[in-house]
């Protein structure tokens, strides 16, 4: 049984998803798990390869959701984007990192795709 901060880590993944499928995304993989890792959302954006990060909040008592995408936590999803393009042989395909954010702090969610919110971060 999931526990209420997993559920509402799901409900935002799959508030995100469609979203992204309204914007014209076509989802690839949700929770991409590998040794290094794991990355929410691999979708197609047109031509690209777009590895998405889902932060949702219900406040902003730690933080805006945009800024819960660290340092740390981007390298960590560089690692397992490259792993993801070398497992499924797409070296050479554009890709990007995208981050959605979800705030829900009121009845209604508030919902922004950033595009290209961050590089490809390397060690």
């Amino acid at each position: 049984m999931r526990n209420s901060r997993q559920q509402f880590g799901e409900k935002g993944e799959s508030i995100a998803v469609k979203q992204l499928k309204k914007e014209g995304y076509k989802i690839l993989e949700r929770n991409y798990r590998n040794k290094l890792g794991e990355i929410d959302i691999i979708a197609r954006d047109g031509e690209v390869i777009t590895f998405i990060e889902v932060k949702a909040r219900k406040s902003e008592k730690f933080g805006t959701p945009r800024h819960a995408v660290t340092p740390a936590k981007q390298k960590k999803i560089s690692m397992v984007a490259l792993s993801y393009l070398k497992e499924k042989n797409q070296f050479g395909k554009r890709a990007r990192f995208d981050v959605v954010t979800i705030n829900s702090q009121s009845s209604n969610s508030t919902v922004s795709v950033i595009k290209n919110a961050f590089d490809l971060a390397r060690t």
